[in-house]
């Protein structure tokens, strides 16, 4: 290069680094209230990509909901990625309910397996977590016509081959005959404490599912599940409304409690004959997931022991009313049959059009997938070695292929992957570094993958599983705009080492504007509980968070012994043990934090919500040294005991062979340790972690001479946020909270003004 040129490189270098820094130096736009701050949230998410996605024609096609700015309705579209076409086939502008006036609404839909029909739910009434009442409105896309299918169901689905629809209402099941234009009524056995086709509380929170039903492939069968709680005890709760306050009732088995009974049913629709599936199970045993397998008239049955450490599956024909033992797994610990978390429904796989199944199973230290023939004989694990597979999104039985998502990078970005049956030809599919989510079309031909970083925030592409990408969906720019004039702190990741030789995966926000020779105070923002993962690579979209950092605090977070996706030791270890290596963990890390230079040492605070309550509240008794501030918001639970069985008894085992572990894990043990500031947020709502843990709590803290602070929230549930009006009221809480005793209170946030 000359020297000419080199002086005029010298001078565009100078140039870029003077835009650069102006560009910087200039200030910029920080929250001026928590209000905002909570509001940017959605502002830093940005769009998620095509909403409701749902896969039709086999997988050739998607629909996705989006809304029409101009008629101010959501609009159903239509996707082809082979052809990149987008059409509008649904839009309820000029719709109305049948026979009314009324602007047709509706809460979500599904699509009939003909991708000719949609059911659409209106009318929507929670009653728990993922059920409520609705009505069901069936739309053709031929004629254009709406029609009303079912009143007041808790569930509805149409049948494979789309001439009726099933549902079940007030603890029956029914299906309405298209052809025949009637309802017909399938069981009638209904009663105060027995119902079918739908879960009581503990199955439907603690299985994951809320329709407990499954029409056969031919539409010829019903597989349900009749459930008696006649023996579960009744717990009871109310929000204090009105002169003579009303109480809402629950039958809840807590641990130790007899729970529900339940059978499978099979009802022949044609014939109304209903058939009682069997198995060699008795006594108190679970039945968590049923699945219809491509041998015609042959049911699979899972079963689990009370301790949910055996779980057996069992084929049953219909035909013959024969069942036979097919398949077993034992652990020492617990076997998993979905994974709330990582949004995997089921653990096995049935698929049509072959006799062998798929499950995932962490036998040899990892969760791998293992392939097995319908008379129980493994014929090879797919996948191996020292990595997670979290889920298996596609079979293709043509290419002998199967598309998984693994932690083989990391557990921090997981990656999709594809692989023969036989565990050959192994091919990493998804590139972008980050927190992957992959929405599989049935056929495997195509994919969306939504995925986020650290520095890049959520990006959404459409994908052929052969030819690549396709087409960006969503590049969020909006947020990368909005990052740029406003103040913004990202999330940094980092390990730590424990003393007993654990490598931990931890993140921290600084504080805006952020001086390593200032200290600054720290909260932990943390969850902890097994089975789940707070620390991703992943795009940081908390308001609140960054409302902290603007504020000048440090919020951490870490992947705690108990966590999934590093291996069945590490998750596992918790067993029986509940609170112990999770606040173990937290309190070497707080250790670590405290020989950073800029960390305050005496001003750390631990805060969650759940279980991230509980260990707040536990952590804060067995390490008080170290934790100055705890803020715990329903926390679950403050004794085990108090808590529903299939989940406590999941990881703690039974209380009758766990004396010690239920007392060594309950925070009431250790209430009298407590040194600093403790906050306790509950509604009197809330019908998943009652307020009686609360309670308990506040009665040893007394009884230990000790104080803690309380707030409840009558309204509300779990959680106890209900509206808007009260998420501004309790992180105005939090933060004041945090701000009295970390700042002396000259920084509070005066709600009421």
């Amino acid at each position: 290069m000359n020297r000419i040129n080199k002086i005029i490189s010298l001078a565009l270098l100078i140039s870029l680094l003077q835009i650069y820094n102006l560009a910087y130096s200039q200030e910029k736009t920080k929250y001026k209230d928590l209000k905002e701050a909570i509001f940017s949230s959605q502002k830093l998410r940005g769009s998620y990509g095509p909403g409701s996605v749902n896969w039709i024609n086999g997988g050739d096609k998607y629909s996705y909901t989006i809304f029409n700015k101009d008629t101010r309705k959501n609009e159903i579209h239509v996707f082809n990625p082979s052809t990149l076409e987008d059409e509008v086939i649904f839009g309820s502008d000029s719709i109305t309910f049948p026979g009314t006036e009324e602007n047709f609404s509706y809460n979500s839909f599904q699509w009939a397996k003909d991708s000719k029909h949609l059911v659409f739910q209106t009318h929507f009434k929670r009653i728990y977590r993922r059920s409520g009442t609705a009505d069901y409105y069936v739309y053709s896309l031929e004629d254009k016509t709406l029609k009303l299918a079912a009143k007041g169901a808790r569930t509805a689905e149409l049948s494979p081959d789309g001439s009726m629809i099933g549902y079940e209402r007030d603890g029956n099941i029914f299906v309405y005959s298209f052809d025949e234009d009637k309802e017909i009524q399938l069981t009638n056995d209904a009663a105060e404490n027995i119902f079918n086709g739908h879960y009581d509380w503990v199955y439907e929170e603690e299985f994951g599912q809320a329709q407990a039903w499954r029409w056969s492939a031919d539409s010829r069968y019903i597989a349900y599940w009749q459930t008696d709680e006649s023996e579960v005890p009744i717990f009871q709760m109310t929000n204090y409304e009105g002169q003579h306050p009303e109480y809402v009732k629950i039958p809840y088995p807590k641990v130790g409690d007899p729970n529900p009974k339940v059978k499978i049913g099979i009802l022949d629709v044609k014939s109304g004959k209903n058939i009682w599936a069997t198995t060699d199970e008795s006594g108190d045993f679970y039945i968590p997931r049923i699945y219809w397998t491509s041998r015609p008239n042959v049911l699979a049955v899972m079963t689990l022991n009370r301790k949910q450490n055996d779980m057996k599956l069992y084929f049953f024909n219909i035909k013959s009313q024969q069942h036979n033992l097919v398949f077993e797994e034992t652990s020492d610990t617990w076997v998993d049959i979905y994974d709330f978390y990582a949004r995997v429904n089921d653990m096995i796989s049935f698929p049509d059009g072959v006799e062998e199944f798929f499950w995932i199973s962490d036998r040899d230290g990892f969760q791998h997938i293992y392939r097995y023939d319908y008379k129980g004989k493994l014929i090879n694990q797919i996948t191996s070695g020292n990595w997670t597979v979290l889920k298996l999104h596609g079979i293709d039985l043509d290419n002998k292929t199967v598309f998984y998502e693994s932690t083989e990078v990391s557990p921090l970005q997981p990656q999709l992957y594809s692989i023969k049956f036989d565990g050959s030809n192994k091919k990493r599919i998804s590139t972008a570094e980050g927190n992957h989510n992959f929405n599989f079309s049935p056929n495997t031909k195509y994919f969306i993958d939504s995925y986020s970083s650290t520095s890049t925030p959520v990006q959404v592409e459409l994908w052929s599983s052969e030819k690549g990408l396709l087409k960006k969906l969503e590049d969020n720019k909006s947020v990368t705009e909005y990052i740029a004039s406003h103040a913004y702190s990202p999330k940094e990741l980092f390990q730590i080492k424990t003393s007993d030789g654990a490598v931990l995966d931890c993140s921290v926000i600084k504080p805006y504007e952020f001086d390593s020779t200032k200290k600054y105070p720290v909260v932990f923002t943390i969850y902890g509980g097994p089975g789940s993962q707070g620390v991703y690579n992943s795009f940081e979209s908390n308001g609140f968070k960054q409302f902290l950092s603007q504020k000048g605090y440090l919020t951490v977070d870490i992947n705690n012994r108990g966590n999934a996706n590093y291996g069945r030791d590490f998750m596992k270890r918790v067993y029986e043990h509940l609170g112990k290596w999770e606040s173990n963990d937290f309190a070497e890390f707080a250790r670590y934090l405290k020989t950073l230079s800029y960390v305050d040492s005496n001003k750390i605070a631990i805060m969650g919500t759940s279980y991230g309550g509980y260990i707040t509240t536990y952590t804060m008794f067995k390490y008080p040294e170290l934790f100055k501030v705890g803020i715990a918001n329903s926390p679950g639970c403050t004794d085990w005991r108090l808590y529903d069985d299939i989940y406590t008894e999941r990881y703690m085992g039974l209380k009758d062979e766990n004396k010690s572990g239920y007392d060594e894990s309950s925070s009431l043990t250790y209430a009298r340790n407590l040194k600093g500031h403790l906050l306790l947020v509950h509604s009197a709502m809330d019908e998943n972690v009652h307020i009686q843990n609360t309670m308990q709590l506040l009665t040893a803290l007394t009884n230990a001479g000790k104080d803690a602070d309380l707030r409840i929230y009558p309204p509300g549930a779990h959680g106890a946020i209900y509206n808007l009006q009260s998420a501004l009221v309790m992180y105005s809480v939090y933060y004041n909270y945090l701000d009295r005793f970390f700042n002396d209170g000259k920084d509070q946030i005066n709600i009421n003004e």
